[in-house]
C-alpha cells in the first residue's frame, strides 16, 4: 500500500503542537495510519515550510446567500442587515446556483471539510449531492407570530426531509428575537433533533427586547407588519430566556455571541442538560456591526470555542484561516494551539463528526492542510 509522508515546521495533531520532527503517515486515499518521529519514518517524507494540521471545519455558514457578496454595505448593524436580506435575497436561480458552486470551491481551496449550513430553501442540495466536502444542514426556522408556528414549522419539516434524503439534517430555530415560544418548543421536540444551532446576541435590541421590549427589533417588526402584542419582556436577556426550552441531551451551537455577557456564559455553563458549543465568526461580525465578542471571556471561562465565517452577503471570503488571522489581530494573547484545536477537533465535536474528522488519529480521513506561520496562507495537500 503506498503511504503519504507529511512534515513541516510544526504539526498540529487536533489536541497539541508538534515539532518538525514529527511525520504524518497517511493511507493514499488520506485515511491516516500513525504519526511517528522523524528518524522512524523511512524515506519519501514531504516536508514544507508552516504548519501542517487537520482540514478545517466551518460550523456555521449560509451558502444560499453566497450570491449576495458584496450587496450589503459595512457596519449597518444587524437589524439593517437582515432587512436587507430579507428584502434583496432574491436573483435568478441560475445566479444562486453559480454562486454556490463556486463558493463551495473557495471553500475547498482554503482547506475548509466539513461546514455546518444554514438553509431556508433547498437551492445548496444539488450542490451538496456532489459529496466534495460534508455537510450538516440546518434547516432554519423563523416566525414571531405564535398564529403561525404550524405553519412554519409543517413547511420546514418538509425541506428537512428533502435533505435527510441523502444529507445530514436537522430543524434549527433562527434567533430568539424571530422565534416564538410555541414555534420554538416544535422545533425542540421534533423526534431525532439532536443537534442544534441559534444565533445568539449579535446586537444589543435582542437583549433590549427581551429585558424591556425596547430597542430597534420593535421598528423592524412594525416596517415587516408583524404582531407584538403577545410578546411580554422576561426581564432577561435573550439567552437565558430560552436556554431552559431547550431538551436534556441536545448539543447547541450558539452562533456570534458579540452582545453575550459573563453571567450569560456562566447562566449557559450552569445548565447542564445540554452541550454548548460557542461559535465565533469574527469576520462577517466586523462586517455587520465593527465590534467583536469578548472572546477572552469565553477562554477565562473554559467554554467550548468553534469558528465560522458566516455568508458572503456579510464576508469578504469563506475562510477558517481568515477567522483565525483576525481573531489573533485583535486578541494577541490568543494560544495559537487554541485557534487550530477550536478551527479542527472542536468544530468536528460540534458538528458531531469526529469520528471521521478534526484529528490525525488512526482511521481518521480529517484532510491534510498546510498553512503558513503567520497564517497568511493555506493550501489543501488532501
Amino acid at each position: 500500500m503506498a503511504y503519504q509522508k507529511f512534515r513541516a515546521d510544526q504539526l498540529f495533531d487536533g489536541y497539541r503542537m508538534r515539532d518538525d520532527q514529527s511525520v504524518l503517515i497517511t493511507n493514499g486515499d488520506g485515511t491516516v495510519k500513525e504519526i511517528i518521529g522523524l528518524a522512524d519514518a523511512g524515506d519519501d517524507v514531504q516536508y514544507s515550510p508552516g504548519i501542517v494540521c487537520p482540514g478545517f471545519v466551518n460550523c456555521h455558514c449560509h451558502l444560499e446567500l453566497s450570491h449576495m457578496k458584496d450587496i450589503i454595505p459595512r457596519e449597518t448593524g444587524l437589524v439593517q442587515f437582515v432587512t436587507q436580506v430579507m428584502k434583496d435575497r432574491h436573483y435568478p436561480e441560475h445566479k444562486i446556483l453559480e454562486a454556490i458552486d463556486e463558493a463551495e470551491s473557495e471553500m475547498l481551496r482554503n482547506g475548509i471539510v466539513a461546514v455546518g449550513d444554514i438553509c431556508n430553501n433547498d437551492l445548496t442540495l444539488a450542490q451538496k449531492s456532489k459529496a466534495r466536502l460534508w455537510y450538516h444542514n440546518f434547516i432554519e426556522v423563523a416566525g414571531f407570530d405564535p398564529k403561525i408556528a404550524d405553519l412554519r414549522f409543517d413547511k420546514s419539516k418538509e425541506l428537512v426531509e428533502a435533505f435527510a434524503s441523502n444529507q445530514r439534517a436537522s430543524m434549527v430555530p433562527h434567533a430568539p428575537y424571530s422565534v416564538s415560544f410555541e414555534l420554538l418548543s416544535k422545533i425542540i421536540h421534533l423526534p431525532g433533533n439532536g443537534l442544534l444551532t441559534m444565533h445568539n446576541q449579535e446586537t444589543p435590541a435582542e437583549n433590549e427586547l427581551f429585558l424591556e421590549k425596547t430597542g430597534d427589533f420593535l421598528d423592524f417588526y412594525e416596517q415587516f407588519k408583524i404582531e407584538t402584542e403577545f410578546f411580554n419582556s422576561t426581564g432577561k436577556s435573550s439567552l437565558q430566556s430560552v436556554i431552559d426550552r431547550f431538551l436534556p441531551g441536545q448539543q447547541v451551537i450558539l452562533v456570534h455571541n458579540v452582545f453575550t455577557s459573563e453571567e450569560d456564559i456562566l447562566f449557559v455553563k450552569n445548565k447542564d442538560h445540554i452541550t454548548p458549543f460557542w461559535c465565533l465568526c469574527p469576520g462577517a461580525n466586523l462586517y455587520i456591526s465593527g465590534k467583536l465578542p469578548n472572546i477572552e471571556l469565553f477562554i477565562n471561562n473554559d467554554c467550548m470555542i468553534v469558528l465560522g465565517t458566516d455568508s458572503l452577503a456579510s464576508n469578504d471570503k469563506l475562510s477558517i484561516l481568515s477567522e483565525m488571522k483576525t481573531i489573533l489581530q485583535h486578541f494577541p494573547f490568543t494560544k495559537m494551539e487554541n485557534l487550530f484545536q477550536w478551527a479542527t477537533l472542536n468544530g468536528a465535536r460540534a458538528l458531531q463528526m469526529d469520528e471521521l474528522l478534526g484529528s490525525f488519529e488512526p482511521g481518521k480521513k480529517p484532510g491534510v492542510v498546510l498553512c503558513a506561520e503567520d497564517l497568511e496562507r493555506v493550501q489543501r495537500l488532501i
